[in-house]
């Protein structure tokens, strides 16, 4: 008995390892069906699936009337279902093969979204993560990318979130600085929390971590014993942050036992 049940899982094994590929049932379909199925699969959620469609749509309809639009479509529902990379890999797509589209500014500007995002993923979406402590790359290259739409398209309908967007980053880019350059302070490492906070000073000007920028510097020199450069960090503070308040960023001294 346990032989001939042996036997037929056997054969049942077989029959699916020799089985053909499972069929296509898009492989009749028409540039218009794949298109249109894809945007039912959007408007669903289903993201995964638009993209297959979308995808399919390209390979076998290349120089079809959907054939841009296919793309360019893809950028977003790839950005929707959480694959960025890809997302951002199908914009440089479409900028390059279709540089003298109509929708090149949406292109620029849906590259932009996708990095401003950053890498937060499906569940980093909704932590509330400070784009401050995050690596400064994707915010770097989301303003280049809003900056595009901006210069090259001043009229576009893009440009004025573009605009806000921009803003926003140059704080959330100082701000970064500030919070690298007050880790180095707590650590003791005063030579690169100066140089993190001069970086503020000098490239990020009239954003509001300026005014930490110039506390960092104030009590790094200070514990550096370098009173005329702490002096002139005073001077710039008051001149510019009259009201200032000091005390929110401190050197922690290290204990003499502490080996890491």
């Amino acid at each position: 008995m346990a032989c001939a049940l042996a036997t037929a899982a056997l054969v049942l094994s077989g029959c699916g390892l020799f089985s053909g590929p499972e069929e296509d049932k898009t492989a009749n379909w028409s540039a218009d069906k794949l298109y249109s199925e894809a945007h039912v699969e959007m408007d669903t959620g289903a993201y995964s699936q638009a993209v297959k469609y979308l995808k399919s749509l390209q390979t076998r309809f290349p120089f079809g009337r959907y054939a841009q639009q296919a793309l360019l479509e893809e950028c977003y529902a790839q950005w929707k279902d959480y694959e960025p990379e890809a997302a951002i890999a199908a914009c440089d797509r479409f900028i390059k093969q279709y540089p003298n589209s109509p929708h090149i500014d949406y292109a620029y500007y849906l590259k932009g979204l996708i990095n401003f995002n950053g890498d937060l993923g499906f569940l980093g979406k909704y932590a509330g993560q400070d784009p401050s402590e995050r690596d400064p790359k994707a915010l770097r290259d989301s303003f280049e990318s809003l900056r595009e739409v901006t210069v090259r398209f001043p009229d576009s309908r893009y440009t004025p979130d573009s605009l806000l967007r921009m803003r926003y980053l140059v704080n959330a880019m100082a701000a970064h600085e500030i919070h690298v350059a007050s880790y180095y302070l707590r650590r003791g490492a005063l030579i690169a929390a100066v140089a993190r906070a001069k970086r503020v000073v000098v490239d990020f000007q009239q954003t509001p971590s300026t005014e930490d920028a110039l506390e960092i510097m104030i009590v790094a020199y200070g514990q550096l014993n370098l009173p005329e450069l702490r002096d002139d960090a005073q001077r710039v503070m008051a001149l510019n942050y009259p009201n200032h308040v000091p005390g929110k960023f401190v050197v922690v001294p290290k204990a003499w036992w502490k080996i890491w």
